[in-house]
């Protein structure tokens, strides 16, 4: 008897992982504008200053901490912060954090570089990117100058399509994934859960299990990220090599066992992270991610020994045989795997639309009766911000690429975004892992070229619709899962986005006028904004050429072979009813760029199911979550102050000159 996908016992297991909670409310007050204002003002700056100076923002310690600065406020305050509250300023300090002026930074840079002159291509670059060599605002670096007006208008123009565009296809695929199929999202409880044992602290609920949970994590990622971060960076200023007890990324083995696995890139990424994140995940999803490994090893020499992949050389370290490896064989099989579980979706969509079952009539009734008080909207309101955003988007580039083939446009928007955009969904909320098929963008502007007479680089700066919403879904279910309505979402992109914007335009031109960028003083966007702008330039003049070692790589034997593969690996599984979730993890073990991270992976799979489930029961599967959100804040914060303290240091040596 064929099994039905949502049967499945693990799916269960995670999918009632957190209760969705009965009562909803917005969250969002007085402290969330605070919130709002303290971020685009305190956090962002920093963040944008340590991308240029060191190369790594302060990513998601920056939410933890305001998180945890807010709730000791609040404390003090005799008050607290409800779990909604807490929820938005998470929300919000993701959403600050992306300042959308850096990237004029960086246009500004690429219409002056060495790399641009270098292949000819400074007079290609049109001028709504940035001004033209020349300019004045270039030689007083800053931005309030007419010639700016165009690229700056065009950059708040298409985030506030962006910004309403959230609630379009993504907020459609979170009705249909979560609402009609109730898959489990095994990552979203990660956020919900973290936020949540944050919300209990401020309440001083001396026996949450929560808190306690995540201060675990938290103090086993301060001493963690004491080792592979701090030390590296404090040792760096002070001896002239860095002491790395732990090697970062990982230890590359992969020219010492090229004699016996040819073309397999091997090696050990030792990442205390990647067991918790093992824990959390689906057990099967990480033994499917295995298995995919296992064939990978096994099949590269073969491939190699028959020809496939023959651009891999004895000597070539990790990086270099993945790339070769996918350029040969991987990228092409991907994608067809990618398509085989894009199908094997739609198929159950549509059997969920039409099958006479009670329980799929119910689940597509639910589509349009959301549970009260969550906050929903319409449907086919969402459908309709996507229909027009996307022709939005349409408009814009015919507007400013009009020789390039409109129909190009349209295929991007309304073909392939929402097949990779479901995709992703499913994938997102069966194994937690996010799908992407590579090349898919450059591919199609290449064809552009060569098949439709286009000429020119100005199709690789406008804003094509091609968008890949699936892993707003998971948003979405955090969202629900927190008990946080939608509409307290809304009022909050409303309020951060006008702060985003002039924070982030404020604080470019400031970084901007205290030295060029990129210089000395911003010595990462020195030592390597030469490298990306060659290596982008280079990608660009193959719409001038007319060809490209892209379709060499892209092989429609190897696309139908991957089709077939997972196809084919799909229906054994159900016939011989093993977990479905098997299936998944091959595409993600097959499909991943670097697999040195698998292994530790494995260890907290292992770890997780037959120790600690064994030992607490099925609480176990929400201390998982909890105990991943506090590592990551601990390493978070170990992070940033390794940042503080070479900045610090670095300033003061300055000064003592």
């Amino acid at each position: 008897m064929r099994r039905e996908m949502y049967d499945d016992k693990e799916l269960k297991e995670y999918r009632d992982l957190l209760k969705v909670p009965d009562h909803f409310e917005e969250g969002f007050d007085w402290k969330t504008i605070v919130g709002a204002i303290f971020i685009g003002f305190l956090m962002m700056p920093g963040s944008m200053y340590l991308q240029l100076v060191i190369g790594t923002g302060i990513g998601p310690a920056a939410r933890w901490v305001t998180i945890i600065l807010f709730a000791e406020l609040a404390k003090r305050s005799y008050t607290e912060l409800k779990e909604q509250e807490i929820f938005l300023l998470y929300y919000m300090a993701g959403a600050a954090l992306a300042s959308p002026f850096q990237g004029l930074l960086w246009n500004q840079y690429l219409v002056q570089s060495d790399a641009a002159k270098m292949l000819g291509l400074t007079e290609f670059i049109p001028k709504w990117v940035a001004p033209a060599i020349g300019s004045e605002s270039l030689l007083e670096r800053t931005f309030f100058h007419r010639d700016w007006m165009i690229p700056i208008l065009l950059l708040v123009g298409s985030q506030i399509i962006q910004r309403i565009d959230h609630f379009g296809l993504g907020y459609a695929l979170f009705r249909i994934t979560s609402d009609v199929e109730k898959l489990p999202f095994p990552m979203a409880p990660v956020g919900a859960l973290g936020t949540m044992a944050l919300a209990e602290s401020t309440e001083d609920k001396q026996k949450s299990w929560k808190w306690r949970v995540f201060s675990i994590g938290g103090v086993i990622g301060l001493a963690f990220g004491s080792l592979y971060v701090l030390l590296p960076a404090v040792s760096s200023l002070l001896l002239t090599e860095p002491i790395r007890l732990i090697p970062i990324p990982w230890i590359d083995l992969t020219r010492h066992t090229e004699d016996v696995l040819p073309a397999v890139a091997t090696g050990l990424q030792l990442d205390l992270g990647l067991i918790f994140i093992g824990m959390v995940l689906p057990f099967w999803a990480v033994m499917g991610g295995l298995a995919g490994l296992i064939i990978t090893v096994a099949a590269n020499p073969v491939l190699y020994k028959h020809g496939i992949l023959h651009r891999w050389r004895p000597g070539m370290g990790t990086v270099d045989t993945v790339f070769a490896n996918n350029f040969d064989f991987y990228m092409s099989f991907g994608i067809g795997l990618g398509l085989a579980i894009g199908l094997i979706g739609v198929w159950y969509v549509v059997r969920s639309f039409w099958n006479g079952g009670g329980g799929q009539r119910a689940s597509f009734k639910a589509l349009f009766k959301p549970p009260p008080g969550r906050g929903d909207f319409n449907f086919w309101i969402s459908i309709g911000i996507y229909v027009l955003s996307t022709l939005a988007y349409t408009g814009l580039c015919v507007w400013l690429v009009p020789k390039f083939p409109w129909i190009f446009f349209l295929g991007y928007g309304f073909i392939y975004t929402p097949v990779i955009s479901y995709i992703t969904a499913r994938m997102e909320g069966i194994a937690g892992q996010f799908v992407s098929l590579p090349l898919v963008r450059e591919a199609s502007f290449i064809a552009g070229a060569k098949f439709f007479g286009y000429q020119g680089i100005e199709i690789w700066y406008a804003p094509i619709p091609i968008h890949n919403y699936g892993e707003a879904t998971v948003q979405f279910r955090k969202i629900e899962l927190t008990g946080t309505s939608i509409r307290g979402i809304i009022k909050a992109e409303i309020v951060v986005f006008p702060v985003v914007m002039v924070a982030s335009l404020l604080f470019s031109q400031f970084i901007w006028r205290l030295a060029p960028i990129p210089s000395s003083s911003y010595p990462y966007a020195q030592e390597l904004w030469h490298l990306q702008a060659l290596n982008t330039l280079l990608m660009q003049t193959s719409t001038l050429e007319g060809n490209s070692l892209f379709f060499q790589a892209l092989k429609a034997s190897y696309v139908l072979g991957g089709l077939g593969f997972g196809l084919v690996t799909y229906i054994i599984l159900n016939v011989l009813g093993l977990p479905v979730l098997l299936v998944y993890g091959v595409v993600r073990g097959l499909g991943q760029s670097t697999p040195h991270g698998m292994i530790l992976e494995v260890v907290g799979a292992f770890l997780g199911r037959f120790f600690f489930l064994k030992r607490y029961g099925a609480m176990w599967r929400q201390y998982a979550p909890v105990l991943l959100a506090g590592f990551s804040c601990g390493m978070g914060l170990t992070g940033m102050f390794a940042m503080g303290v070479t900045l610090i240091l670095k300033s003061l040596g300055k000064l003592a000159y």
